[in-house]
């Protein structure tokens, strides 16, 4: 087995390999942001998932909600602040969520609640380190709900129900019994549909390819119809054993092994 130190020599190793094909299971910064991406286009080794503009703009939340917002995609209200000009009052009214503007695997994600007589601190402390912009989002009541595409395919929909988390961080999306996967989610056909226009919409508007998965709140403590707003694009989702687009895969009649040759055969440059 060869070992990549992504931070120093990739790209010579990549090159002396001559893989066929790379599977890119990687995450965050580097990896899901088009950098690798971009290597392996200058290498013109065949890789999965979406490529390098898809990839960079489905790490930028702010700007990626703006491209969603353009195709039709309801998004919640939010604005972006620089970490170290973040206002000693709320920069809107409670309710809402703070997080980087690129990261991944809910990492640096806060919850400011009704409560909460001052913004949080943290964002503009040391300790913060994802960084110096953030997004100040409106927070969406509401059940998660996240749908898979699989080329031009939507998957179906899952209700993700975090166990002992207040929201899906990253425990709940990788720690075993971190959350309840409820596949299909126990919705309305309408909203259903819905979220899986939606999800292929967003696959689309961003310019995704392979397999992405886009994460909703649905809101509907008034009414069935409720609200449904998107909240991202994931372009790398997870493959682990409790990853959620494998199990929608699985749902869709794929076993694990068809749905990893799916991808790799996929695969290719200029995505």
């Amino acid at each position: 087995m060869t070992v990549i130190d992504v931070a120093r020599d990739v790209s010579e190793k990549l090159a002396a390999l001559k893989a066929d094909v790379v599977f890119n299971a990687l995450h965050g910064p580097f990896g899901e942001d088009g950098t690798i991406q971009g290597i392996l286009e200058y290498l013109q080794i065949p890789y999965t998932h979406s490529g390098v503009l898809a990839s960079a703009l489905a790490m930028d939340k702010d700007k990626a909600k703006l491209v969603a917002a353009a195709a039709g995609i309801p998004v919640a209200e939010s604005q972006v602040i620089n970490r170290f000009a973040f206002p000693s009052t709320h920069p809107m009214k409670p309710p809402y969520v703070v997080k980087p503007v690129r990261e991944g695997s809910s990492f640096g994600v806060v919850i400011v609640t009704e409560d909460q007589a001052h913004p949080p601190q943290v964002v503009s402390s040391p300790e913060w380190r994802y960084g110096e912009e953030v997004l100040v989002e409106r927070y969406v009541y509401g059940r998660e709900l996240t749908c898979g595409v699989m080329g031009e395919t939507p998957l179906g929909v899952t209700e993700v129900v975090p166990q002992g988390h207040n929201f899906y961080d990253y425990d709940s999306k990788y720690a075993a019994g971190g959350s309840k996967h409820v596949i299909p989610a126990k919705i309305s056909p309408n909203i259903y549909q819905k979220i899986q226009t939606l999800a292929l919409r967003a696959h689309q508007a961003i310019g995704c390819r392979g397999v992405s998965r886009s994460d909703f709140r649905y809101d509907d403590r008034f009414s069935e119809d409720g609200e449904v707003i998107w909240l991202e694009v994931n372009t790398q989702p997870g493959m682990t054993p409790t990853s959620l687009v494998p199990e929608m895969a699985g749902h869709a009649g794929y076993s694990f092994g068809q749905f990893l040759r799916w991808m790799v055969e996929d695969a290719s440059c200029l995505r």
